[in-house]
């Protein structure tokens, strides 16, 4: 639990703190919002082909109009056993559906996510009011 702790702590400095390396979209003007964190580490190492076609594909995810503020990060700690850093919003529940289903996303899943992750902590909140 003390783990779960310092990762969910870790993400939360993270989305505030860091750089983007991959573009963002406009931060929607909804009070309500989800946010969608994923942790991960590839099979392959850092600064490999695999790694680069990985993000690339990953930037794609920015396209869907539902994702708002996609960043992706690399970590810098070695005090987990993580490498990335995926962040975006959604407005709503319904578009965070909406993300989960539409084909790019789907795609990105079956073609790079399965066969390229070798494990990740996926965090999904949304703001107490």
């Amino acid at each position: 639990m003390k783990k779960l702790s310092a990762i969910f702590s870790l993400l939360l400095l993270l989305s505030f703190n860091a750089k983007a390396e991959i573009n963002t979209s406009p931060k929607p003007e909804s009070d309500f919002m989800i946010r969608h964190t994923v942790v991960f580490k590839l099979k392959y190492p850092k600064g490999s082909p695999e790694e680069k076609k990985f993000l690339t594909a990953a930037n794609k995810l920015s396209s869907i109009s539902v994702v708002h503020n996609f960043e992706a990060f690399r970590e810098t700690s070695k005090k987990n056993d993580f490498d990335y850093f995926f962040y975006m919003e959604f407005e709503s529940m319904k578009a965070y559906d909406e993300y989960n289903e539409h084909p790019v996303h789907t795609e990105f899943v079956e073609t790079y996510w399965k066969k390229y992750v070798e494990k990740f902590l996926e965090i999904d909140y949304e703001p107490i009011k």
